[in-house]
């Protein structure tokens, strides 16, 4: 799964404060990811959240000069 820095996840389950959209901070074996709602930074094994992204949101690259 193509997952980048600056992507933002929509998971299937929530965060304790009811958020399901995540920042993505660094990916490599795990993913340090942002609540979008309350900025709280987890840590979340590869494996375990590919299974739980719903969606990937991407922001559009302006690659004019």
């Amino acid at each position: 799964m193509d997952v980048r820095v600056g992507d933002i996840l929509e998971m299937k389950k929530q965060h304790p404060c009811g958020e399901t959209r995540f920042a993505v901070l660094r990916s490599g074996i795990d993913f340090k990811l942002k609540c979008a709602r309350c900025g709280r930074e987890v840590m979340v094994p590869r494996a375990k959240a590919e299974k739980n992204i719903r969606k990937i949101v991407r922001e559009p690259h302006d690659n004019q000069a």
